[in-house]
């Protein structure tokens, strides 16, 4: 009888182990993410591309749909002029802020969504404010999360045809 509650126990421990597992993976997975996406999002503030770009696939099967035309960016080198055309209409800081992040992973794919906020002054002089919403498809390489495709928008009102940068829910 002791043999058998000792291997009761010893199962049971070995289940656990084995199921509570994949969800410690999976929070350190999407802590990861999260973690990359801030420091991107810190670094875009500072108007530093190269690690404001650092969460990308840095070759050509990324994969972008831009808010701005034209309609896709393919590749890294693509993606990048996009961003430098970016950062070149503020004058001065740029503030970035991201809220809603929601990510899910499974072992080696994973996708997410949040809100980006951009707000500054433009070359021009004038207010720059836009809020946009970003969907990513995250790909493990190598032991890292990166960014393989990526989708952002403005909600647009249907009856007037125009893009409502402030978005608001």
């Amino acid at each position: 009888m002791k043999k058998l509650v000792i291997m009761g126990a010893l199962v049971g421990a070995i289940a656990l182990f084995v199921f509570a597992q994949p969800s410690s993976a999976k929070e350190s997975d999407e802590a990861e993410i999260r973690t990359m996406e801030a420091a991107m999002m810190t670094a875009f503030a500072a108007k530093d591309l190269d690690h404001a770009l650092a969460g990308y696939v840095q070759d050509d099967t990324l994969f972008v749909f831009d808010a701005i035309p034209p309609r896709q960016y393919v590749g890294i080198k693509a993606w990048r002029a996009d961003n430098e055309g970016f950062l070149a209409l503020f004058q001065g800081p740029v503030k970035a802020e991201m809220s809603d992040l929601s990510v899910t992973t499974n072992g080696k794919l994973g996708f997410g969504h949040n809100i980006q906020h951009f707000s500054g002054t433009g070359k021009d002089g004038k207010p720059i404010d836009l809020t946009l919403r970003v969907s990513d498809g995250y790909k493990k390489i190598n032991g890292k999360w990166m960014i393989v495709e990526e989708h952002i928008s403005f909600p647009v009102d249907i009856t007037t045809g125009k893009a409502d940068f402030s978005s608001k829910p």
